[in-house]
């Protein structure tokens, strides 16, 4: 795969990543860090590939930091930060989700609290408070699953 190929793909990656709800830059960014060739890179190296500011850069990067997806990492010699893709970036995105999955279950939970059990709303909350349930109680034991299967390759 030639290089104009190569961030074609990219690209391509990174708009199926914005139509599941990622935003724009983000899903260029992290397209990016899974594309490249680098071992780290910096903010202008992203805006320079991508073609943009390193203003909206920063966002995105700051963005996927928070979510764990990728890290920042000491460039002794460089006065610019390094980032690169972590290395168990989608367990540890997919264990940052708890945190979504406890929101969920805990606002299916109050909307039971103010309905009436022959609501239809009490119903479809009781429903959406067990299907969180079983996320939660299932996820541990999934990402455990997942590194068996790294551990044994």
């Amino acid at each position: 795969m030639g290089d104009q190929e190569r961030w074609q793909a990219a690209e391509r990656l990174a708009l199926v990543l914005t139509e599941g709800g990622l935003q724009r830059m983000s899903a260029r960014v992290l397209a990016f860090f899974l594309f490249t060739d680098a071992d780290t890179v910096t903010m202008g190296d992203i805006a320079d590939r991508l073609g943009v500011s390193a203003g909206s850069v920063s966002g995105a990067v700051k963005a996927l930091l928070a979510t764990g997806l990728i890290e920042r990492l000491p460039a002794p010699g460089s006065r610019r930060e390094h980032y690169r893709l972590r290395e168990n970036a989608w367990p540890t995105l997919f264990s940052t989700q708890n945190t979504m999955v406890r929101v969920m279950l805990q606002a299916a939970e109050t909307g039971i609290a103010t309905t009436a059990s022959g609501d239809p709303a009490h119903a479809r909350l009781a429903g959406m408070r067990d299907f969180y349930q079983f996320l939660l109680a299932e996820l541990p034991g999934l990402l455990h699953r997942w590194e068996q299967t790294r551990t044994s390759r």
